[in-house]
């Protein structure tokens, strides 16, 4: 059990990586939103929950596991956080790129409440809450973009 726990807080060993390993573990999203995009809203959002609660799960069994609650290994809660900033958008390179910095630079910042989870909830609900927060904050903002400049998501950017 402790191998499964690992290999999926890990993003299937992506955790390992010996810098920004929260980077490289963003990074499974990409691959994840191009199969995910095509699925109606309904099965898109139940995906996208069931994600949620193995990552509940997962991240906080791997703290115990590791003895740290965020350690930097476990990054499924970045996969399921920049899966909210890019949530039930078609896929384009430019969505996954945007949405990728996007969702970095509020992971990174953590802007309230963000930052509460992050401080305050030492577990797995406050290790994968903090990321759907910036996740959320991602969204806001590439959605915003999008709606003022709508060219933008058109553009052959990337």
């Amino acid at each position: 059990m402790h191998r499964l726990v690992l290999f999926l807080a890990s993003n299937a060993g992506l955790g390992y990586a010996p810098v920004a390993s929260g980077t490289f573990g963003t990074l499974a999203g990409i691959p994840l939103f191009w199969l995910l995009a095509p699925l109606p809203p309904h099965l898109w959002l139940l995906t996208w929950t069931g994600l949620l609660a193995i990552s509940f799960w997962a991240s906080g069994a791997a703290g115990k596991i590791y003895g740290v609650a965020d350690d930097g290994r476990i990054v499924i809660d970045e996969l399921v956080g920049y899966m909210a900033t890019i949530a039930l958008l078609p896929f384009s390179w430019n969505s996954a790129i945007l949405g990728f910095f996007l969702f970095r630079f509020f992971d990174i910042l953590k802007p309230f409440p963000a930052s509460w989870f992050d401080t305050k909830m030492k577990n797995g609900f406050g290790v994968v809450l903090d990321d759907v927060v910036a996740g959320l904050y991602g969204a806001l903002v590439l959605r915003l973009l999008y709606a003022f400049w709508p060219q933008l998501a058109t553009l052959s950017l990337f």
